[in-house]
């Protein structure tokens, strides 16, 4: 709870900020301040909601607080430091309203914690639009870039229907249950006489978050905005806030809906399927490399659901860890696609030669993002794989993601392949200085910690 107030309180400073403070990279420098002590709030409240202390119900009840969902908020925030860190040049580069953007992103903080925490499909409603009204303002941040306003126009109005879907789903399953409680709604599943008005809630509710994590058929809007998004703000909406997305789709459909998931299962398998074969084959006719990662975290999303699919232990621990490895491998990757001018796959022609150190960086995320062993992305992968097959039902659907990993290999190793075996000068946009590199090797060393002993981490957990 007292992350939710901070992230608030920090964005209305940012937003003060803005007015008193001209030069950007104080700005940017109070902003970072900002987030480190934001991450320490977060480690105060981790130890205060020990593993085995009773969860906390605030708010009139409408907010949950419990030690695994403070994990995320604390893994989320942590990210979004180092986002910050390395990406904090070139979201001076946006623009003129720099401490705005550092406010927008508190307030998008401040969604997801909601999303982590909520006892109320009120709560959960209200934590969405948090985290996605900002993201149409900074998809829209670049206003002499004219693909940046179709972006930020083309959100809106999805994001604007979207919403119409979820608030019906929420209006059925008040109609069947009489509560908006995510328990009482729970309790009323598990009865013998299923109503129909709650399968048809359930229903919408799960288009509604498909197109929050960019699943299939909820899918097409997402290239178009992410590539026309500035590159900055891409790599954070299609990580972090990811992320918070998935948890809250999780945290749905295992809490409320896991009685009856012999009913939708099937239902998301598909979506899941679907949204494998259509972000990993889209994603190898893709000339951009920024664009190819919009199709790419679309066939993440793709991994990610089967993390909802599975009502288990490994399904929570599958996610969180996914959630981790995803984010820092495409946030250090986007670091090092800002660098460059050019963002086709010729632009990475003969990198490694002249920047060794980019691209054998760029190299590691990539591979964690393919799932190549010792990375982080291999045991997220693992996960939540495994937490299907604990399960013991859609074999097939893992044996089609498998299939489906061997072919988001061509489309990551075309990067590598132009800057370790191609000829040419790439044309760096921005010097790479000392910290560059050095915030560059810790998040390699993230990713391969994450890849080598995860469960360092998830212990703790």
């Amino acid at each position: 709870m007292k992350a939710i107030i901070a992230t608030t309180v920090f964005g209305i400073v940012m937003m003060f900020t803005g007015i008193l403070v001209n030069n950007k990279r104080s700005v940017a420098a109070i902003a970072a301040v900002l987030f480190a002590v934001l991450l320490g709030i977060n480690f105060f409240d981790l130890a205060a909601a020990s593993p085995n202390a009773t969860d906390t119900l605030v708010f009139n009840k409408m907010l949950r607080i419990e030690h695994y969902s403070v994990w995320f908020n604390t893994v989320m925030t942590g990210c979004t430091l180092l986002y910050v860190l390395l990406m904090s040049k070139e979201i001076q580069r946006v623009g003129s309203h720099v401490a705005e953007y550092f406010a927008l992103i508190f307030f998008i903080l401040c969604g997801l914690y909601i999303l982590a925490t909520y006892n109320n499909l009120l709560m959960m409603f209200i934590g969405i639009e948090i985290l996605s009204i900002p993201q149409y303002v900074l998809a829209g941040s670049d206003r002499k870039n004219l693909k940046s306003a179709e972006a930020s126009l083309k959100y809106f109005l999805m994001g604007s229907f979207t919403t119409g879907i979820l608030l019906m789903g929420i209006a059925l399953l008040f109609g069947a249950a009489r509560s908006f409680n995510v328990m009482e709604i729970a309790a009323m599943l598990h009865t013998d006489a299923l109503n129909p008005l709650a399968l048809a809630g359930i229903l919408f509710i799960m288009l509604a978050f498909a197109f929050k994590v960019s699943a299939a058929p909820m899918h097409t809007w997402t290239p178009d905005v992410y590539d026309g998004s500035p590159t900055p703000f891409t790599a954070y909406m299609s990580t972090v806030v990811k992320a918070g997305a998935f948890f809250a789709f999780l945290r749905l459909f295992q809490v409320s809906f896991n009685g009856i998931s012999e009913h939708w299962t099937l239902i998301l398998a598909i979506i899941t399927a679907a949204t494998l074969l259509v972000g990993n084959v889209t994603a190898v006719f893709q000339q951009s490399v920024k664009r190819m990662l919009a199709y790419s975290s679309i066939a993440q999303a793709g991994f990610m659901l089967f993390a909802v699919l599975a009502v288990n232990k490994f399904a929570w621990q599958g996610i969180i860890i996914y959630a981790m490895a995803y984010s820092v491998a495409t946030i250090g990757l986007f670091s090092v696609l800002v660098k460059l001018k050019d963002f086709t796959y010729d632009g990475f022609n003969g990198l490694a030669r002249t920047e060794p150190l980019l691209a054998f960086t760029a190299s590691i995320f990539l591979f964690s993002l393919a799932g190549i062993p010792l990375t982080g992305g291999f045991m997220a992968k693992y996960y939540v794989l495994l937490a299907v097959v604990q399960q013991g039902h859609l074999m097939w659907l893992v044996i089609f993601a498998l299939l489906m990993a061997a072919i988001s290999i061509y489309y990551y190793f075309r990067v590598i392949i132009a800057m370790y075996f191609k000829p040419g000068t790439p044309e760096i946009a921005s010097p790479v200085t000392a910290g560059d590199r050095t915030l560059l090797i810790i998040t390699c060393a993230l990713v391969i910690l994450l890849g080598v002993a995860p469960q360092l981490f998830l212990n703790r957990i």
